[in-house]
């Protein structure tokens, strides 16, 4: 066993598995202590190095593209202290880094691990139901649907379409920026209908505006990662016989593949139960009332077109997904 502990956390390795657990230290990230302990498999490593600076060094693992969700959702856009596969290092523990990132690189040969990219997860990312609160709203996701709950500051435009529930199966893929403290970020979640929709986060009817807490905000990284663990993998994004790209989502994955040879056969796919649940959470949420509360919200939205609030094309979107969120 190759072990390293610092206030920073700890990397423990077996020969087979790299175990990352976060310090407790309160000046390690709210994101990297809420994500918790990770067991990396040494298939999912392409490379470990340690890194000497001035006052302390740092251990870095590097992770075979389309192996880790997390990496796939933040696209490398999470700020250096919450990245979990890096370890600050007191400069009088150098040594035991160097045994540590010594003892992965000989596994790594031995093993014959492979550098290309995974045609598969090979890390589980968060669990699930996830939900976190953000400066736009509360964004949860239970493994089938994503619900988000507009907060009473985000745009009226937002708050006059009504929570957003969207089921997996409807997603294409998950956009994810962080804010920075100078810049506002986002979390969209991209729909076929919604693919080529131009509208700003801060109005987008499928999109967190994050212009708060950079803490708080960061969290919502924690659904993109648990959301994009769901969808189909990037391998996937391409016809292997023909080389014809496949949008994501038009791929069946083995829990939602009906049976060919099965005539008649009900599909049951966690889409479609998604669906039917939003169906039944309509019906308890406006009972009697549901015409009254869809003609309330196209009264809102056509008063924000005529006062110039909503351009044509935001107005025309907008009032579709209100439509579609009353229809199903």
């Amino acid at each position: 066993m190759a072990e390293i502990i610092q206030r920073d956390g700890t990397w423990a390795f077996d020969g087979t598995t790299v175990r990352i657990t976060p310090g407790l230290h309160r000046s390690v990230p709210l994101f990297r202590q809420t994500y918790g302990e990770i067991a990396v498999p040494l298939e999912a490593v392409a490379g470990v190095v340690y890194e000497p600076e001035r006052k302390r060094g740092r251990l870095r693992l590097r992770l075979r593209e389309g192996a880790d969700p997390l990496l796939q959702a933040t696209g490398g856009r999470l700020p250096d202290p919450a990245d979990p596969y890096r370890l600050a290092v007191d400069l009088d523990r150098v040594g035991v880094a160097e045994y540590v990132a010594e003892e992965i690189r000989q596994a790594l040969l031995l093993d014959q691990i492979p550098k290309e990219p995974t045609e598969a997860y090979l890390l589980p990312g968060p669990p699930v139901p996830v939900s976190v609160r953000s400066s736009d709203g509360v964004v949860s996701f239970d493994g089938t649907r994503v619900r988000i709950d507009w907060a009473d500051t985000s745009d009226r435009v937002k708050r006059a379409t009504g929570p957003r529930i969207i089921g997996v199966r409807d997603l294409v893929r998950v956009e994810w920026l962080p804010n920075s403290g100078y810049e506002d970020g986002f979390l969209r979640f991209v729909t076929r209908e919604a693919a080529f929709s131009k509208l700003p986060p801060e109005k987008d009817p499928y999109a967190l505006d994050l212009w708060g807490s950079v803490r708080r905000d960061l969290l919502t990284a924690l659904v993109a990662t648990a959301v994009t663990a769901r969808l189909p993998h990037p391998s996937a994004g391409r016809d292997d016989e023909g080389g014809e790209t496949v949008r994501a989502g038009d791929r069946p994955s083995p829990d939602r593949t009906r049976t060919p040879d099965a005539p008649g056969t009900r599909d049951s796919a966690p889409g479609d139960r998604a669906a039917a649940q939003d169906r039944r959470w309509r019906a308890r949420a406006y009972g009697d009332g549901h015409h009254d509360v869809l003609l309330r919200r196209l009264r809102e939205l056509g008063e924000l077109h005529r006062d110039g609030v909503l351009t044509d094309e935001e107005f025309a979107m907008t009032k579709a997904v209100v439509l579609r969120e009353f229809q199903g």
